[in-house]
């Protein structure tokens, strides 16, 4: 049904229930077929006639328009506004159960964008929840709606996120280009250029680092000319990361303290805490020598990720970045604890990060002298990588389990690791 359908059906049905004919209804100021063809749904009221019929029919104008009172109204706008504020403060289970039990509120099947801002939230709940394929589902669904110009590109980026934190590169390329290029190109603003810096993560981790450096350039570029903070530090944070993949540790570090330096005078506290994991991990990579002053800050972080609606792939990848950390100053029980921890918090099996993860187990294990452990972590990377599409991070991976593997004198093993290290590389 229409909304004029829907205005029109109510009004009939309000009508009838006051015992009063078209006609009563009309009378002064509206003729009786007039009311007839609005309840049939041929008129469309204009707003001073809709207020004119609330007022004839003593009900609130809102019932009329959204099929609900302005108590339920207020009512479900209080409640959407608790379940924003639950996944703003991290609370991201209890912000799921809210935003599904809103949903299933049948006053809100009228109201397409509340309903909307509610699937959008429950997708990002279940995103922080770690339950990607749910969140895929419901952008998906939200997409295929065609809401407002803002709501897509924001639709479309939490979807690409999603796609590649679940490892699935392709798709997340396609949704990012579909946007970015698909109809043109639309002006640059904040949302088009956090799209497109999620776009170029995907390209970074399928390996297309000719067509990131080309991206990244020209996403700095938008930003400078944009000026705002959010495009500065999504550019910024993007050159970091090519920067970095590319050798130029050095030159990643600066672009990364930019993006740190606006962050944390506009950023959100889910941004400023994604954020800061990311910076000390690139000053652990650039500057090891300061691996205990950067434990400490990772230390902290892991505290910051608790208290904001990071999702559950964030917190694996706080602890496995932690546990890095501990292992680079010889605190060996903490990096076990904390790789551990990182890796039960993953999806089973499929994602990079697990493999990390047992990757440093297995470097602990070894350093210890416990060569069984060592080398049952290292097969266990094979399980997380191998469900996996060939990226520029799974040859990394590999690559660095088939060194390890190597010096726990498993010569087969290393030499298969290679091979697959080889593949995902391409060569």
């Amino acid at each position: 049904m229409t909304t004029s359908d829907l205005v029109g059906l109510r009004i009939k049905t309000v009508r009838r229930q006051r015992g009063l004919s078209q006609a009563q209804l009309a009378h002064p100021e509206l003729s009786d077929s007039y009311v007839s063809l609005i309840e049939s749904g041929k008129r469309t009221p204009t707003p001073a006639v809709l207020e004119l019929l609330a007022q004839k029919l003593d009900c609130s104008l809102s019932y009329l328009i959204n099929g609900v009172t302005a108590e339920q109204m207020e009512d479900i706008e209080l409640a959407l506004g608790y379940a924003r504020l639950a996944l703003e403060n991290g609370e991201v289970n209890e912000a799921r159960t809210r935003f599904a039990e809103l949903l299933a509120n049948n006053n809100l099947t009228g109201l397409t964008t509340l309903r909307q801002d509610t699937e959008y939230g429950l997708a990002l709940a279940a995103e922080a929840c770690g339950n990607l394929d749910e969140a895929i589902s419901i952008l998906l669904k939200l997409h295929g709606e065609e809401p407002a110009s803002e709501r897509r590109i924001e639709i479309a980026m939490a979807l690409c996120r999603a796609y590649l934190s679940g490892e699935r590169l392709s798709e997340a390329v396609e949704v990012g280009e579909r946007m970015l290029i698909g109809n043109g190109r639309l002006p640059w603003t904040d949302h088009l250029i956090e799209l497109a810096a999620t776009l170029l993560s995907a390209y970074l981790e399928r390996g297309d680092l000719l067509r990131a450096r080309q991206f990244a350039a020209e996403l700095l570029n938008a930003a400078d000319a944009l000026g705002t903070p959010r495009s500065i530090v999504a550019a910024n944070w993007m050159a970091t990361n090519v920067a970095s993949f590319t050798g130029h540790e050095q030159e990643a570090l600066s672009f990364a303290e930019r993006a740190m330096a606006v962050q944390l005078e506009n950023g959100n506290p889910r941004g400023i805490a994604r954020m800061r994991l990311a910076l000390l991990g690139q000053r652990l990579r650039a500057r090891p020598a300061e691996a205990v002053a950067i434990r400490d800050g990772l230390r902290a972080a892991v505290v910051e990720f608790e208290q904001t609606s990071t999702s559950n792939i964030d917190r694996a990848r706080v602890h496995v970045e932690l546990a890095r950390a501990e292992f680079m100053t010889g605190n060996f029980d903490e990096a076990v604890e904390h790789a551990t921890i990182g890796r039960s918090l993953l999806p089973e099996f499929g994602h990079v990060l697990g493999a990390e993860a047992n990757l440093l187990l297995g470097r602990v294990y070894g350093a210890v002298g416990r060569s069984t452990e060592a080398a049952g972590h290292g097969a266990s990377v094979r399980d997380w990588l191998t469900p996996l599409p060939d990226s520029r991070r799974s040859a990394s991976t590999w690559y660095a389990t088939a060194e390890t593997i190597e010096q726990l004198g498993d010569l087969d093993g290393a030499v298969e690791a290679y091979q697959r290290a080889v593949a995902c590389a391409g060569l």
